[in-house]
């Protein structure tokens, strides 16, 4: 067992929890920042033979159990039910964590992993990687600057449509695979983790309601809800409203947020990352991605010259990066961390506090 003093290279020696296609993006990125793929592990040790054969780990291996292999990061990404109690477990065996959100089902056990991390002088981080676009980092570094003026509203959408049909069937669908919410859960933490992060406010209330549009599939009945819509109040007195659905047909990974001030409107989508759209009542412009006119923070992430385009695996990269260099104790910005993982955790809750009474409610601070 590693101790939890041990001082951490830049570069650290990795296990991994799964072998699906978040497994494979994790892998990807930690090869290039230079990580030492050590161990993988799947349900079956047939699977994780071919995993570690497809993804180049030295020693597969099954179960959750990393203590004796000398790890200094886990990455979990395995069904949501399981990933609290692989947290602790990789912290007890003194490793720093990388869990996919959600980090955990309820906000309760989100929060016994940050205190078991930081009981074990260890920490972790939450891939909301949208943050890792330079054009949201562009965008935010305006607000910061007051550019925006006072933020007036928000309109932000996550569309998807790979579970259309009735016939479309995952393990996310499951409750007890993957958590009492799926659609806002899945991909409404990570419009509301970037509302939050570009606009330096917080969601202190929200009233919300969701549909579960196909009531069975893969003959099973299905709990979790299909789509969500839900109006929000900012900290800092905006107001603004939220769309989540996995049945919008073509459109397959459609995060957008709009943002209004008093002086400036922008809008990033995710489908088209090398833009940010800037509105003004006396005209409107739309800034490239180019390192040579961004804000320093923004040009930090710019990996390529302008016109070649960057997306979401290289900003999967530069988050993996930045995880292993707060591990080793360096300072990065913006870095999600398991704080942002329980807050997630709290919003999701007050979504479904709200669509089940049909009412306004709070959102618990952290």
């Amino acid at each position: 067992m590693v101790s939890v003093a041990h001082e951490l290279k830049t570069a650290p020696r990795i296990g991994m929890l799964g072998g699906g296609f978040m497994a494979r993006t994790h892998s990807h990125a930690a090869r290039l920042a230079g990580a030492e793929l050590a161990v993988i592990a799947t349900s079956e040790l047939a699977g994780s033979e071919r995993a570690a054969a497809e993804l180049g780990y030295e020693t597969p291996t099954t179960g959750a159990d990393f203590a004796g292999h000398l790890l200094d990061v886990v990455h979990i990404c395995t069904p949501n039910a399981t990933h609290a109690e692989q947290c602790l477990e990789a912290l007890n065996a003194g490793a720093h964590i990388i869990c996919e959100k959600p980090l955990a089902t309820d906000s309760a056990s989100a929060r016994a992993i940050l205190d078991a991390a930081l009981s074990k002088g260890l920490t972790g981080t939450v891939p909301f990687v949208y943050r890792y676009h330079p054009m949201v980092r562009e965008a935010r570094e305006r607000i910061r600057r007051g550019q925006a003026g006072r933020i007036l509203t928000v309109d932000a959408g996550y569309l998807q449509d790979w579970l259309l049909g009735a016939e479309d069937d995952n393990w996310r669908v499951d409750a007890g695979s993957g958590g009492p919410s799926r659609a806002f859960a899945d991909i409404g933490s990570h419009l509301v983790d970037l509302i939050e992060f570009v606009l330096g406010e917080r969601i202190v209330a929200l009233s919300a309601t969701m549909r579960t549009v196909h009531p069975r599939r893969g003959g099973a009945t299905v709990t979790t809800e299909d789509t969500v819509a839900m109006t929000v109040e900012l900290d800092g007195g905006g107001i603004g409203s939220v769309l989540v659905s996995q049945l919008a047909p073509g459109r397959k990974n459609g995060l957008v947020l709009e943002v209004a001030g008093t002086e400036e409107s922008m809008r990033f989508a995710q489908e088209a990352p090398e833009e940010l759209w800037i509105g003004r009542r006396s005209g409107s412009q739309l800034i490239l991605r180019d390192p040579e006119t961004l804000s320093d923070d923004a040009a930090r992430l710019c990996i390529l010259p302008a016109g070649h385009a960057q997306g979401y695996q290289d900003a999967f990269n530069a988050f993996i990066a930045d995880s292993y260099a707060v591990f080793a104790g360096h300072e990065r910005e913006g870095v999600p961390m398991l704080a942002d993982g329980v807050r997630a955790a709290l919003i999701t809750e007050a979504v479904l506090r709200s669509a089940a009474q049909r009412s306004w409610v709070e959102v618990e601070p952290l």
